[in-house]
């Protein structure tokens, strides 16, 4: 008996482990396959099911019978609503194989959620209800799943019991699948008629359908062949962390992500491209000749060399490089909107840089396919972009690596997830641009004109008192022999500005062109006066980001009621009447700041008073 258990757990070790998704339009019996699948399979323990028959009678939807979907649906509120909210992995087993299920959520709310599971799946299951057919959702979630690299499709045609069995049915939506998915290259399509309620060709082939000729579910699960791995992948190894056990030791952590290495083999480090060799390896408590990929492992080098968190330990073969500009897919998945220019965090495994959209190069149409101009993307929509970083990441195209070709996009305030991507290829347009040493620099400019240059950053509502403020501040510095430059917004857009308009993405533009003009002005020693409404936060923190502690904000706050009674322009009035649209504070919104350096509330503050003030926190700055 010991030889035979032996056996059989040498045998479980060594099964090939498919991962598989299960996807598709809201409704369409996701949860209820996988719960089907797992009881026909007998993979459910008596407590589970005595569980599950209870639960069904509470919350269920099928009256005495089980619902096999509350397997699968664990959290109360998809228990309350009948829909998948999160993403609920599975584990089981077959003779022929070991599976891990990922049963991820319909709703376009939580496509989110789809993409996370898809991004792990080797194959997917693509459910359709007979009764609906193909379905915006349908089409978004194929997209997505090919767009990470899933190349086999198992197309689930369910609920044929509420059609009658209809061949006619299985084979149209069968033959608008394959047409609709022609352009998208799925190595195998495979259409099956279920029936996921009553088990119809779940497990074994069906008698309703014996038009059918084809493999069950599960047979097909077993049987489909797949690509595990490309026939060579170096090794690639992202350093999460750098272990100091003692003065003699020093290891780098991390998960091995593609590709093995054996002890005495040459590596690369990325990004400074030093090279040493393995000097041991060591896996969990034991060293180890050599390590493969989803093995966390501690690597020793034989060289002292610098290597830190987020570099990468790669084969000496391996054709990665630091990049800060290329061109990627971009799933957004955040209710506000993506627009170009907007700071954000760009994370790549364990290494991150802040950068931006710098070009939506179109939107992808998920239902035709077709490129669609526009100038920024809404939640789920997916487009083709040019990303420019603030410093080099490693990384490659993720046809050649999954780990070095696929990032999240944060949002720097929320610290939310707001987007996904994958990298196309990179683009190499800073290659040959180098920064010029000049003899004469800041400090010299700054020194000749007895100032230290800093820029001050004003910011509030129209009517709010900047302009007349930052006016009076210019004055008094000309006075005290000082040299300054005053950017105002309605000037500037009369040449620098002069091709944007009012809509985000073009406020966004507007006030990234100002930011790095100031602080050009920084290096010509100037003391720079920018009078902007600048309403979002993300751009001034960009504004921060660039000049540092050589910035300071300059908050002219006043109630909207108040700034709309003085109305200098008669802007506030085009606004309420609907003949100027995006105007901040009636219908485009304004983002106070949070701790400006200085806070003015002009309806309690002369301008004269505020400017006053200013100058004197210049000289407490020792600016001048």
């Amino acid at each position: 008996m010991s030889i035979d258990v032996e056996q059989y757990l040498v045998e479980q070790e060594n099964k090939q482990l498919l991962r598989f998704i299960t996807c598709g339009s809201v409704d369409d019996g996701k949860s209820t396959l996988i719960g089907r699948l797992l009881y026909e399979s007998q993979l459910i323990f008596d407590d589970q099911l005595a569980e599950l028959k209870s639960t069904s009678k509470k919350v269920g939807t099928q009256g005495d019978d089980i619902d096999f979907a509350l397997l699968v649906d664990g959290l109360a509120a998809e228990m309350e609503q009948g829909i998948t909210i999160d993403v609920a992995y599975r584990f089981f087993s077959t003779d022929k194989r070991k599976f891990i299920v990922a049963d991820t959520p319909g709703h376009e709310q939580y496509t989110r959620n789809m993409a996370t599971g898809a991004s792990t799946a080797d194959v997917a299951i693509l459910l359709v209800d007979a009764r609906a057919g193909l379905l915006p959702q349908t089409c978004r979630h194929s997209y997505i799943v090919n767009m990470l690299g899933v190349k086999n499709i198992c197309l689930a045609i369910n609920k044929m019991d509420l059609v009658d069995y209809s061949q006619e049915v299985f084979e149209r939506i069968k033959a608008e699948f394959l047409e609709f998915s022609a352009d998208l290259n799925f190595d195998e399509i495979v259409s099956i008629p279920v029936s996921a309620l009553k088990g119809d060709n779940i497990i074994n082939s069906s008698t309703n359908t014996q038009w059918y000729e084809g493999d069950s579910l599960i047979q097909y699960l077993e049987n489909v062949k797949f690509n595990t791995e490309k026939e060579f992948q170096a090794f690639t190894f992202p350093v999460q962390w750098v272990n100091r056990l003692s003065h003699e030791f020093r290891g780098f952590c991390g998960l091995v992500a593609e590709g093995s290495i054996s002890e005495g083999d040459e590596i690369v480090v990325k990004p400074s491209n030093k090279r040493s060799n393995i000097k041991k390896i060591l896996v969990a408590d034991n060293y180890s000749s050599s390590c493969s990929m989803g093995q966390s492992v501690t690597i020793e080098l034989a060289d002292e060399i610098d290597v830190s968190r987020g570099n990468i330990i790669c084969h000496k073969d391996s054709s990665c490089d630091a990049v800060d500009q290329f061109q990627g897919k971009l799933l957004w998945m955040d209710e506000e909107k993506m627009v170009p220019g907007r700071p954000y965090i760009f994370r790549f495994g364990v290494a991150e840089s802040s950068g931006s959209v710098s070009k939506l190069r179109h939107r992808i149409n998920i239902n035709t396919f077709v490129d669609e101009a526009s100038s920024d993307l809404e939640l789920n929509e997916i487009g083709i972009v040019n990303i420019a970083l603030d410093k080099k990441i490693v990384m490659e195209p993720y046809v050649d690596s999954k780990s070095l070709g696929s990032f999240i996009v944060i949002d720097k305030m929320t610290n939310n997830t707001v987007g996904m991507g994958l990298v196309n290829f990179a683009l190499r347009r800073g290659d040959n641009v180098y920064w010029h040493n000049m003899e004469i620099n800041r400090d010299s400019r700054s020194e000749s004109k007895n100032q230290k240059p800093v820029v001050l950053w004003f910011t509030g509502l129209s009517g709010s008192g900047k302009s007349t403020i930052a006016n009076i501040v210019e004055k008094k510095l000309y006075n005290l022999g000082k040299h300054t430059m005053l950017l105002d917004g309605d000037n500037v857009r009369h040449g620098l500005n002069k091709d944007l308009g009012f809509t985000d993405v073009d406020r966004v533009e507007n006030i990234r062109r100002i930011a790095n003009v100031s602080k050009l002005m920084l290096d010509a020693g100037l003391i720079t006066i920018v009078s902007f409404i600048a309403p979002f936060k993300a751009e001034r923190d960009l504004a921060k980001d660039l000049m540092g502690a050589d910035i300071l904000e300059v908050f002219i706050d006043v109630p909207i009621e108040v700034a709309e009674s003085r109305d200098p322009k008669g802007l506030y009035k085009k606004a309420r009447s609907g003949d100027l649209k995006n105007f901040t504070g009636i219908d485009s919104p304004y983002e106070k700041p949070e701790n400006p350096d200085i806070h003015i509330e002009s309806d309690k503050t002369s301008a004269e008073d505020a400017a006053e003030l200013i100058v004197n926190k210049l000289i407490q700055k020792e600016a001048i």
